[in-house]
């Protein structure tokens, strides 16, 4: 259904994007796994969008629908440049979805990236990472892509130390390998030593990427993150409740800018690995909780305040990073990546989204 906030960002997307990378899509197939996810929302509807426009073949979405299957993928049915399967990339063989030996992009993020979800499924989260990636490149190492991108996280970087921050690339994190989020940083690092070890022996054209803390159009407001937590206590007019102190930093980044940069690196052609996100502002949660309670009295008539409380979950903060910022010269460097979208304007595109997504259910 048309959304008038997720039409300008597509378009936003699309424009960061050169001519050149543009016509690499041209008479493509691309095989996205997780796409039933947050940035599966984004990917689905930015080819859907501009699959005529971009002249993509075919595009190839698979998901195992362990945490549902959302209603959105309704709008893709009826669209014949889509196909769409349940499939687990940890047991299912590749071999048989057909149209998979045809695919030229592969877009592998078939893994649960919530804090709160991936520890309630930590072995199958660590198997989509590992045996997911690695049945992937075993069917896809002779067949010559044009591209391979792996989302690995910005949280194998663990809790960087101060002289850390900003983080670039090569810093080398400081992970616990027996933490409650074990499961999920340490299959993304072992993912990227995978991914380095086949392009070299293979030269299979693998880019990895660290996202660094995306939201917008397609996080569920149960997703459990603290910007779908804010925007869920807004909507619902209640307070709007941090589980910390509040001090804990993080840089934000809009979907829009973000998926602008996956795509640049999907389109890069050769091994490399990016910290995709925005460098600035580097705000506490209780400096994003005030955003929110702002926009939302602007876009909601909002009228909540921000309160501390603590989580049910005794280990909801254990191992969590005090400050998250990325270094990002080398993907403005290498990939003319140039993410402008601040997070008070993202936050209330992400607003004005929802506002108009309800809005729509709302009308059926």
């Amino acid at each position: 259904m048309f959304n008038s906030q997720l039409k300008a960002d597509l378009d936003y997307t699309l424009d960061r994007l050169s001519d050149e990378e543009k016509a690499k899509l041209s008479g493509k197939t691309v095989l996205i796994t997780g796409c039933a996810g947050f940035l599966g929302f984004y990917f689905m509807n930015f080819f859907k969008e501009f699959g005529d426009r971009l002249s993509v073949k075919n595009v190839i979405a698979l998901d195992n629908f362990m945490l549902g299957t959302p209603d959105w993928l309704e709008d893709f049915k009826e669209d014949k440049r889509f196909i769409i399967r349940k499939f687990d990339i940890i047991k299912d063989r590749i071999e048989s979805i057909p149209e998979a030996k045809d695919a030229n992009y592969i877009i592998h993020m078939a893994s649960i990236a919530s804090p709160t979800f991936y520890r309630q499924y930590p072995i199958e989260t660590l198997d989509a990472n590992i045996w997911g990636l690695r049945n992937l490149f075993d069917y896809y190492v002779e067949k010559k892509v044009d591209g391979f991108l792996f989302f690995s996280s910005s949280e194998i970087y663990g809790d960087p130390t101060p002289d850390a921050i900003p983080t670039q690339e090569d810093y080398r994190g400081f992970v616990s390998c027996t933490g409650p989020r074990a499961c999920y940083d340490e299959s993304k690092r072992f993912g990227e030593t995978m991914c380095m070890l086949f392009s070299q022996k293979y030269g299979m054209p693998i880019a990895v990427v660290r996202p660094f803390n995306n939201y917008g159009p397609g996080m569920r407001l149960g997703d459990k993150r603290v910007p779908a937590d804010f925007l869920k206590n807004v909507v619902e007019h209640k307070d709007i409740v941090i589980l910390s102190n509040g001090s804990p930093t993080r840089t934000f980044c809009y979907v829009a800018d973000s998926v602008a940069g996956y795509l640049k690196a999907l389109l890069h052609g050769t091994y490399d690995y990016f910290n995709i996100g925005v460098e600035t502002p580097e705000i506490t949660m209780a400096q994003l909780a005030e955003i929110y309670k702002q926009a939302g009295k602007e876009i909601f008539g909002y009228e909540g305040e921000v309160k501390y409380a603590q989580s049910e979950d005794k280990q909801y903060l254990t191992n969590n990073p005090q400050r998250r910022c990325p270094n990002i010269e080398k993907a403005r460097r290498v990939l003319d990546y140039d993410p402008t979208i601040r997070v008070e304007e993202g936050v209330r595109r992400f607003m004005r989204y929802v506002k108009e997504d309800l809005a729509n259910k709302g009308a059926n």
